[in-house]
């Protein structure tokens, strides 16, 4: 499996031993990379369900998380009366995705989620469905407290829609009930019918004014740290 993970960025300045003024220090660009081809604003959160939640809308609150936020332990999606959790994640209906990565973060612990099923363009998949397809593609997910991001095979994610993620088990082997999600985020190109593929968060950041997001903001998105093309 092929999956990089994501955290805070460190660097090192070769001979200089001298106190570093951050102050003077831009660390934006170091940073952009990680939000480049985020679908953030094509997400209709509103319609972002999942089964067998714990909370209500845990599943949503999750999703809405900025990158700036991924780190945060709270909102947390958690599963009911067993391991078995599955979210539904809509995206603009007035376009389609290609899919490049999903963004996972978990934990260090027998609550992570296992494995992790996705499922395209089928509003009709609730657990028995799930469990009786093999899905789009699957993911043998790593226990680890960093942010994983899991490399989709792309010819099979080129007119995505709609996403289900089903995660059946959890690192508990049937000891452990409750698996629990702390971040979820998704990079592609976004695509409005009849048009060429679009970078959407530098484009967005440098056009606010001719992107009307429903429900988000480029403020929002970048969390002042990414509204920077290359070069800017």
């Amino acid at each position: 499996m092929s999956h990089h993970c994501h955290d805070e960025h460190t660097h090192s300045h070769g001979g200089d031993d001298h106190p570093h003024n951050h102050a003077e220090h831009d660390h934006s660009d170091d940073i952009a990379p990680a939000l480049q081809f985020s679908l953030y604003q094509h997400i209709h959160f509103d319609q972002v369900t999942a089964l067998n939640e714990a909370e209500h809308g845990s599943a949503r609150a999750v999703v809405r998380k900025t990158w700036a936020e991924r780190l945060s332990a709270v909102p947390e999606l958690a599963s009911d009366v067993d391991e078995e959790v599955l979210v539904n994640v809509p995206h603009s209906f007035t376009g389609q995705v290609k899919l490049h990565s999903i963004l996972l973060r978990t934990s260090d612990s027998d609550s992570a989620p296992k494995t992790m099923r996705v499922i395209i363009n089928r509003d009709d998949v609730d657990f028995g469905v799930a469990q009786e397809t093999s899905g789009t593609q699957e993911f043998e997910l790593s226990r680890t407290g960093e942010v994983q991001e899991l490399a989709v095979r792309r010819a099979r994610f080129n007119a995505v829609r709609r996403l289900t993620l089903f995660f059946p088990d959890n690192f508990g082997d049937g000891e452990e009930d409750v698996t629990r999600i702390s971040y979820l985020g998704f990079k592609g190109e976004w695509m409005q019918l009849g048009r060429a593929p679009t970078n959407i968060l530098y484009e967005a950041a440098a056009n606010p004014g001719d992107h009307k997001i429903k429900g988000t903001s480029v403020n929002q998105m970048g969390s002042g740290i990414g509204g920077r093309g290359p070069g800017v």
